[in-house]
């Protein structure tokens, strides 16, 4: 695909690929900007509910006007009938990506965590459902600004399951005990994710996110303040009507401690948790 031109972008690299699509950098030959075109694999292309799917992706994604998530431009198709996404083309790296580095700053990881759920809260309010919330999925530009990406297996609430009863979406580490078992999910999903992605669930197996209990992080380490650890433990509830209701609510309790505290560098640092509280096994 590099250096050939698809309707009016010529691509100029490779820059990601995942279950539901690989993407590309590429030059917007008529407003003279670069773009990231997002395409359904190959093998794929031919699949009617891969299709329905990649779909459902864009028109979720561009229903989403929030700068804590990936700007969509539109939704087109090769000659030979491959369809892609033009996406907003970000300069930064993902945070899987930054954490390898090296531990966060406690101030750097609390904006990112904040900014995520910001977005989610916008996405859910329009009804929408991430379900594939992790490190790799969340950009961070050059001005520190914090992009959601991929809602490749975002889900209309009140829409057609695209979907057989049973199968599940997502990334194992950070599915919600009800999304592993292939059952109903809503936005509580995306919120056990978040807390999944702060606690720092990397190496989880499925038996142990269904059945393990997690260490409350202020038993772990004193210095975490027992209100930021009761809310990193209320995401992290089994059961969704135990979690937060909403991301909003994560939100408000973060505020609250904002002003309780006059800071939100107690904040736990999400993904590079490690450097923070000592991974316990599970098993």
């Amino acid at each position: 695909m590099i250096g050939k031109t698809v309707s009016h972008y010529k691509i100029l690299e490779k820059i990601g690929a995942g279950g539901m699509g690989i993407v590309y950098k590429a030059h917007d030959t008529k407003l003279d900007r670069f773009v990231a075109l997002k395409f359904l694999p190959p093998h794929l292309s031919q699949a009617e509910e891969e299709k329905l799917r990649f779909i459902h992706e864009a028109r979720a994604a561009s229903a989403l006007d929030h700068k804590n998530i990936c700007n969509i431009h539109e939704i087109g198709e090769t000659e030979d009938g491959q369809l892609f996404i033009t996406m907003a083309f970000y300069e930064g790296e993902s945070l899987k990506k930054k954490i390898e580095n090296g531990p966060l700053p406690l101030d750097e990881a609390v904006n990112i965590a904040y900014q995520i759920a910001q977005g989610l809260a916008k996405a859910h309010a329009l009804g929408i459902i991430h379900r594939d919330i992790k490190p790799a999925n969340v950009m961070i530009t050059g001005e520190n600004e914090v992009k959601v990406l991929d809602f490749g297996l975002a889900k209309l609430i009140g829409q057609t399951q695209l979907t057989r009863k049973g199968t599940t979406l997502g990334t194992v580490a950070y599915m919600s005990p009800e999304q592993t078992r292939g059952t109903g999910v809503d936005s509580r999903t995306d919120i056990w994710a978040l807390g999944a992605l702060t606690y720092d669930y990397e190496q989880a197996v499925i038996y142990s996110i269904i059945n393990e209990e997690p260490v409350p992080p202020d038993q772990t380490r004193p210095e975490v303040p027992v209100d930021l650890s009761a809310v990193i433990y209320r995401m992290l509830a089994k059961d969704p009507e135990s979690r937060y209701q909403t991301a909003e609510e994560v939100l408000s309790d973060l505020r609250a401690m904002r002003v309780n505290t006059g800071s939100v560098t107690a904040m736990v640092p999400p993904g590079s948790v490690r450097h923070f509280l000592p991974r316990r096994p599970l098993s």
